[in-house]
């Protein structure tokens, strides 16, 4: 088994010009809905970094319209998307460990790219990580801390590294439903 190749998260994504002569990121009031609502969504993000519980930093999050599940697991400083919160997902029981940042966009030089991610139910994903737009992190994955996510993770996969790379395949299905192994 090999990881999907990074073609596969680009194509969730939507790729677009800069809006004129300088780097792309200088337009972002442009292209974010405006300097002031970054700053709510920034202010928002910060505060749910430190939030001493699960419950203000969910609630603090959605404000910013990213998709927080009940019991989803955010550590200590994780950093969503300031610009795009709205695109990314994190489903019940997925952990997210201390520091990760998790971006839905990307900007070049002479372009920028908007695509949503996904950490499904049971993921977990280590300190210091940082997940790429476009990505999906499967049910029941493990990211190793430090890693960079610049491809999809299937579920159950153990994966690590800059960029990741696959340690652990995910456990085969029997015919009766429970993995080889359990």
């Amino acid at each position: 088994m090999e990881l999907p190749p990074t073609e596969t998260r680009k194509a969730r994504c939507v790729t677009f010009p800069a809006l004129g002569e300088r780097a792309a990121l200088w337009y972002f009031p442009q292209l974010t809905g405006g300097t002031l609502r970054v700053l709510r969504n920034a202010l928002l993000i910060y505060a749910a970094r430190f939030a001493p519980s699960f419950t203000i930093k969910r609630a603090l999050l959605r404000l910013t319209g990213a998709h927080i599940a009940p019991y989803a697991a955010i550590g200590l400083g994780v950093m969503l998307d300031i610009f795009f919160p709205q695109d990314i997902t994190i489903e019940d029981d997925a952990t997210i460990g201390y520091n990760t940042t998790i971006l839905a966009h990307e900007f070049t030089w002479r372009a920028w790219r908007r695509g949503p991610v996904r950490i499904c139910r049971g993921a977990t994903i280590g300190a210091n990580c940082t997940i790429l737009p476009g990505v999906v992190v499967g049910e029941g994955a493990v990211v190793s801390a430090m890693s960079l996510v610049n491809r999809d993770v299937p579920p159950g996969a153990f994966v690590g590294g800059v960029p990741i790379r696959l340690i652990k395949k995910p456990p085969l299905p029997t015919e009766e439903g429970a993995a080889v192994g359990d």
